[in-house]
C-alpha cells in the first residue's frame, strides 16, 4: 500500500489489517514481515514518508531474509541461547544477579557475559538492555554495541518486545484469567510495595495472567506484563 502523507508504521499496518489486534501487528514487525520500500522495519513508531510503500511479506519470506545466527559457542558459566554480531542471548539462572548493585558484587550474569566476550576480544563489551530479578530465571539479551542497546531499549519502551513469564502459586485462583493493576513505590533500598495511586512517586504496574495448569495444591500461571516495574509480578 502506498501512502500519500506521513504516517506511523504501526498505523499503516493497521490500515491493511483492520481486524487484527495491536499485539498481532507488533509481532509482524518483530518478525521482519513489514517492509517499507522493500526494507524490513521493526520500529512501530517509524515514520513512513509520503510516497513510500508499505508491504507485508509472508512468514517464509521473512525467515529467509533473517540472517542466520552464529554457531553456538560454549562457556562454562553461562548458557548461550543465541548469538550474532549484534546481540548475545543467554539464560539466567535463579539466584544470580543480572547486574551488580551499588555493592559491586563480582559475580553476576553481566560479569560472566563480559568475561565470555573478552575471550574473543578484550575490547568487546556486553551492554545491558534489561534486567531480571535475582530470584527469576529466564532469557536475557545483551547488546554488543551501544547503538544496538539503544535500539533494543527503544523496543522495550514501545512495548514491541513480548515478555512472557511463568509463576507457580499456592492454591487456585477463582477465575481462569485476569489483570492485576497496581501502583508501586520503590525506596532507596530497592524494596517495592503497593501504594495508593495518588502517591506522587508511585508507578503504574499492569500484569495479565491466566491459569495454564492447576491441582488442589498449586497453579501454574502464564503472565504477560505491560509495564516493566521491579518486582511487579511478586508484589501484584
Amino acid at each position: 500500500m502506498k501512502f500519500e502523507q506521513e504516517i506511523e508504521l504501526i498505523e499503516a499496518v493497521a490500515l491493511q489489517f483492520p481486524n487484527s489486534k495491536r499485539n498481532t501487528l507488533r509481532k509482524m514487525l518483530t518478525a521482519g514481515r513489514v517492509l517499507v520500500d522493500g526494507k524490513p522495519i521493526h520500529k512501530a513508531k517509524h515514520i513512513v514518508n509520503a510516497g513510500s510503500t508499505v508491504t507485508i511479506s509472508d512468514k517464509e519470506s521473512a525467515a529467509k531474509n533473517t540472517p542466520p545466527p552464529m554457531p553456538k559457542k560454549r562457556h562454562p558459566r553461562i548458557k548461550i541461547l543465541f548469538e550474532d554480531e549484534h546481540i548475545l542471548v543467554v539464560n539466567k539462572q535463579a539466584g544470580l544477579l543480572s547486574v551488580a548493585t551499588d555493592k559491586m558484587e563480582p559475580d553476576t550474569l553481566h560479569s560472566r557475559t563480559v568475561d565470555y566476550l573478552h575471550g574473543e576480544d578484550e575490547r568487546s563489551w556486553a551492554f545491558i538492555v534489561h534486567r531480571l530479578d535475582r530470584e527469576t530465571s529466564g532469557v536475557m539479551v545483551f547488546a554488543k554495541h551501544k547503538r544496538h542497546k539503544d535500539y533494543l531499549q527503544e523496543q522495550f519502551a514501545e512495548r514491541s518486545v513480548h515478555r512472557n513469564y511463568h509463576a507457580l502459586v499456592q492454591g487456585k485462583p477463582e477465575n481462569e484469567s485476569g489483570t492485576i493493576h497496581e501502583w508501586l513505590l520503590e525506596d532507596k533500598f530497592l524494596r517495592v510495595k503497593a501504594v495508593n495511586k495518588k502517591n506522587p512517586n508511585a508507578k503504574e504496574a499492569i500484569t495479565h495472567w491466566n491459569i495454564e495448569d492447576s491441582d488442589d495444591i498449586a497453579s501454574l500461571l502464564a503472565l504477560t506484563i505491560e509495564t516493566g516495574r521491579r518486582h511487579q509480578i511478586r508484589v501484584g
